[in-house]
């Protein structure tokens, strides 16, 4: 299938944010249709006046991730069982799960939002897929889209005893990977293997065109790091296993919400009330989702929405993703975020070597450890502890540790055996492996 074919929406199909608005609107009337035939939704919706406006939609309370939670497995559920084509629930969830499903209908719409990159996904891309398989949305998501444009696509995986780092490598370099999808720090790990097995990043994959990332925070510095070290652009994603792709970036590295395929509020939970932009807490109602129809469902995202025009053209709203980089630890009387503290990492020369690192944020300093050569060592303890006092006015100290003892070299190295269970075992075979599954 091709993205002219699907009958859904493609971007540039339109002129400004009042014809925007008209095809959201377009659409919102059949949302609210297949979110009545579910059990939760049925509760809340009055059958004599449903909301067919985006006005009428914000009378509705919002959906949580608790609904979610208290109505597992098929409380969401508005179409017949026989009908759903995958199942999946999100990673990290406390408690009982958050469900989601999806009809082969709605994973049109899932795979064609991934696919919306600008550096294009076609026939000619061999495509590793480095991030979860096992319930997440994710892997399957990147494959999805991977196949939808006619790629090839190598199911990597992630965390999998199969699919070591050294294998990472060996696959990337002999297959020619062209594309990949996974955290940012994969990209960084994948970068010590290569080394570790005698490659340049930056030299010896010439087919690599672009690393695609999503799933946690990224800063400017580590992104920019990333993408001296591989020679390509890094494109990052935000989305859920929830909702699937939410927003993506243009050429010109803005991310924009998808639109034109779910209607998006902004939250403010001090005071209750919405926008169309502004800061405050993402809310989402995805317009093409038939198994499991979302009503205004707040993902709890801290986030800053925007209509200022890009150069891109497609008139769509960009968004900056807040929640993730305001979390932080007290040290002494400033607050000290990974995010802000993760620029300064990156921001050390590259010639420094430092790529691995870790830190704990204690009462009255923080504590930092760095992966870095001797010859470098003095000089980026140095420079790392003069910026961590001068961006947060608090006391530092800084490690420096030898590369391997953060990502020690094996893991970088190894290529353990697979083991398969058996129960026969000869006489020189150790039978203690007898129903081993790991």
């Amino acid at each position: 299938m091709t993205e002219s074919d699907s009958g859904l929406p493609q971007l540039g199909r339109w002129n400004g944010p009042e014809d925007l608005q008209r095809l959201q609107e377009k659409q919102l009337a059949q949302t609210v249709v297949w979110a009545s035939r579910s059990p939760f939704y049925r509760d809340r919706l009055d059958a004599a006046a449903l909301p067919t406006t985006v006005a009428d939609l914000a009378d509705l309370p919002l959906t949580t991730k608790q609904d979610l939670r208290d109505n597992y497995p098929f409380g969401m559920l508005a179409v017949p069982r026989e009908r759903l084509a995958t199942y999946h629930e999100s990673s990290g969830t406390a408690g009982r799960p958050t469900p989601s499903y999806y009809t082969a209908e709605d994973w049109t719409d899932l795979a064609e939002r991934f696919a919306r990159k600008w550096i294009g996904i076609s026939g000619e891309d061999v495509f590793l897929v480095r991030t979860p398989y096992a319930l997440l949305l994710t892997g399957h998501l990147a494959q999805a889209a991977g196949r939808l444009r006619g790629a090839t696509v190598v199911p990597g995986d992630n965390r999998s005893l199969a699919m070591p780092y050294a294998r990472v490598v060996r696959v990337m370099h002999d297959l020619g990977v062209t594309l990949t999808w996974s955290v940012p720090t994969e990209c960084l790990i994948w970068g010590a293997a290569a080394t570790a097995a005698g490659h340049r990043p930056g030299d010896d994959f010439p087919a690599l065109r672009a690393l695609f990332v999503g799933g946690e925070p990224l800063t400017s510095a580590r992104r920019a790091r990333i993408s001296r070290m591989w020679g390509v652009p890094v494109i990052e994603e935000y989305g859920s296993t929830e909702t699937g792709s939410l927003a993506g970036e243009c050429e010109h590295g803005r991310m924009h919400l998808w639109a034109d395929r779910a209607l998006f509020e902004v939250y403010d939970p001090k005071t209750g009330t919405v926008s169309a932009d502004g800061e405050g807490q993402l809310v989402v109602t995805p317009l093409f989702r038939e198994a499991m129809p979302l009503l205004r469902y707040n993902l709890e995202d801290d986030v800053s929405v925007s209509f200022d025009g890009c150069d891109c053209g497609w008139d769509l709203p960009t968004v900056q993703v807040l929640g993730r980089a305001a979390f932080g630890h007290r040290v002494g009387d400033a607050t000290v975020t990974q995010h802000r503290l993760e620029e300064l990492v990156f921001s050390l020369p590259d010639s420094y070597q430092v790529v691995f690192w870790r830190a704990r944020a204690e009462p009255d300093a923080l504590r930092v450890e760095i992966e870095v050569p001797e010859e470098h060592r003095e000089a980026a303890q140095t420079e790392l502890a003069a910026s961590v006092r001068s961006a947060f006015g608090v006391g530092c100290e800084v490690t420096g540790l030898a590369p391997g003892t953060l990502v020690p070299h094996e893991a970088l190295t190894t290529m353990p055996d697979v083991v398969k269970p058996r129960s026969l075992f000869g006489p020189d075979e150790d039978w203690g492996k007898a129903l081993l599954y790991y």
